[in-house]
């Protein structure tokens, strides 16, 4: 087995987009779900004396809770999101490059058959 090498992934282009989509999703998630804790918090302020009765600390806890979640699923969607794109993007390069290969030879073949026309006459 050969032995690894190391790998500059700084300029890994593709990883690079995956991991701003991530972080996108990552920020929008905890952004969206943060604003959902904090509204159950008001609420269970308002309407519940056990919340009321729990230290900050457990309720700064509840509410960062909701927020990584948010994040993560936020991150993993965006991230299979991207994942697709890609997938579509490289499935259709793909397809160009043999459509491109097939009409190459086509013309190339086209040509050659021109020329020996020409040149029987």
């Amino acid at each position: 087995m050969a032995p690894r090498t190391r790998v500059n992934l700084d300029n890994d282009e593709e990883l690079n987009t995956a991991a701003w989509a991530a972080t996108r999703g990552a920020v929008v998630g905890a952004a969206k779900w943060g604003i959902f804790s904090a509204v159950a918090g008001l609420l269970a302020y308002q309407f519940s004396p056990i919340y009321r009765g729990l230290t900050i600390q457990f309720k700064v806890f509840l509410q960062m809770s909701g927020m990584v979640t948010g994040s993560m699923i936020e991150a993993d969607r965006r991230l299979r999101w991207h994942e697709d794109l890609v997938r579509k993007q490289k499935k259709l390069a793909a397809d160009a490059e043999v459509w491109r290969r097939y009409r190459e030879e086509y013309v190339n073949e086209a040509a050659e058959a021109q020329l020996r026309n020409s040149s029987s006459k």
